[in-house]
C-alpha cells in the first residue's frame, strides 16, 4: 500500500485559486507592521500567499488584495521584489 503524501494547499490572495504551497510566495507582516517577502515560509507574523506569476502580482497590486489581507499598506518595493523573484525563477 502506497501512502499518498498530502500536499499543503494555500489560497492565492490575487486569484483566489488553491495552489500547492511550494508554487507560491509568502508575504509576511511582522508584529511591528513591517512587510517582507518570506521565501523560507518560516518567518513569524501574518502571512499571505500569492501565485508565482507576474499576472497574479499585478492583480494583487491593482486590487490591493495583499494590503487588505495583511491589513497594512504594501510598499511598491515589495511588488517589485516579487516580480524580480519570479523573473529569476523563470531563468533557472
Amino acid at each position: 500500500m502506497v501512502v499518498q503524501k498530502k500536499i499543503p494547499l494555500r489560497k492565492c490572495v490575487a486569484t483566489g485559486e488553491m495552489i500547492p504551497k511550494k508554487e507560491m510566495i509568502r508575504i509576511v507582516r511582522s508584529k511591528e507592521g513591517e512587510v517582507s517577502v518570506d521565501l523560507t515560509g518560516k518567518k513569524s507574523g501574518r502571512g499571505a500567499y500569492v501565485s508565482k506569476t507576474i499576472e497574479a502580482i499585478n492583480k494583487a497590486k491593482k486590487k490591493n488584495s495583499l494590503g487588505n489581507h495583511l491589513e497594512v499598506t504594501i510598499p511598491t518595493e515589495i511588488y517589485d521584489e516579487l516580480i524580480v523573484i519570479i523573473e529569476r525563477e523563470k531563468l533557472k
